[in-house]
């Protein structure tokens, strides 16, 4: 009689968690978290509602002591905070706390020694400091030689996300594991805002003042501020304004059905990224902007609502997360 095999539960350590989105997506593909960290109290908060049971801890990690999972691990990752590497901030990169993050997550590394590790980061990391900055951490996460890092800059729309939303996720390997890490392939389907912006729950969400929403009905799907009859653009912009734009469409940007959706910021009606539903003049609701990022309907976000659309806006898209934690699992299970 043969003996039954146990497979081993892939486990993982999520740094910066914020309210989920990574998580979920590699909880789905069937890992196992042995740990989750967030520093914000409300962020926290939607981690133990929607991941009850788990092992959830709220503080900084720089207070986090993870040898007690040394060589029991497979992935360490996190979001680790990268507005300091940020096309639209100030860009001090290193020389900034924040970025100074991505160091102690090195050491974080040292401290259980995972099989691999994930680190999803800003478009921007890759220029800032003429490409320096990226070339230094990339050398940092070698250790010397213990891990093979690889680095590519992903877009989410590549992965049944219907939002275009670029990000650098490196990807890191023991160097003692031979075999070549493969990013996820790309989707053969592309998710449109029609796809997802139909029966959406009741949320709660931002409201237009009056003498925006009467510039906003006069913009078409797809369209933005240039479509805005000249003197409404005036008014709108202010002749300063109008020359300073130039090129950019993110003012007074109406969605379309018909495309994906720009990228998530922290508020869908910022003047420079505003984010009009498609069809009815008002800025994407809570739960829209939840279904734009893959979560599902039953994922309850706490807070309130300014608190809700910054968790959503900063979160990695649960699909996009979900590809990749079926790539490494896969490949995990050929180590």
């Amino acid at each position: 009689m043969y003996k039954k095999m146990t497979v081993r539960e892939s486990t993982f350590i999520e740094v910066c968690a914020g309210c989920g989105g990574l998580s979920t997506g590699f909880m789905n593909a069937g890992f196992k978290p042995l740990l989750l960290n967030e520093l914000e109290k409300t962020f926290c908060e939607t981690l133990c509602t929607n991941h009850k049971g788990e092992n959830i801890i709220q503080g900084s990690m720089l207070d986090l002591d993870l040898t007690q999972y040394k060589g029991n691990v497979d992935i360490l990752q996190g979001g680790v905070p990268c507005q300091a590497f940020s096309q639209a901030g100030e860009r001090k990169g290193l020389d900034d706390p924040r970025g100074k993050l991505i160091i102690h997550f090195n050491k974080l590394i040292h401290d259980c020694e995972p099989k691999m590790f994930l680190v999803e980061n800003v478009k921007g990391l890759l220029s800032h400091n003429d490409g320096k900055t990226f070339k230094s951490v990339l050398e940092l996460f070698q250790n010397n030689g213990k891990y093979r890092v690889y680095h590519k800059l992903v877009n989410s729309k590549d992965y049944n996300v219907p939002q275009k939303r670029e990000r650098v996720i490196i990807i890191g390997v023991l160097s003692t594991i031979s075999r070549t890490f493969e990013y996820p392939p790309i989707s053969d389907r592309i998710v449109l805002l029609r796809d997802v912006l139909t029966n959406v729950p009741p949320s709660i969400g931002a409201v237009y003042p009056p003498h925006k929403a009467e510039v906003m009905k006069l913009v078409p799907p797809g369209g933005c501020w240039v479509d805005l009859p000249k003197d409404i653009q005036e008014s709108y912009l202010g002749e300063k304004g109008m020359a300073a734009e130039g090129g950019k469409r993110g003012i007074a940007r109406r969605l379309s059905m018909d495309e994906l959706s720009l990228t998530l910021t922290t508020s869908p009606c910022q003047k420079q990224t505003e984010r009009c539903h498609p069809i009815e003049t008002r800025p994407l609701n809570v739960r829209e902007y939840a279904r734009i990022q893959t979560f599902p309907d039953s994922y309850v976000f706490c807070g309130g609502m300014a608190n809700q659309y910054k968790q959503i806006g900063n979160a990695v898209p649960v699909n996009m997360a979900f590809a990749f934690a079926k790539q490494i699992k896969k490949f995990l299970e050929l180590v």
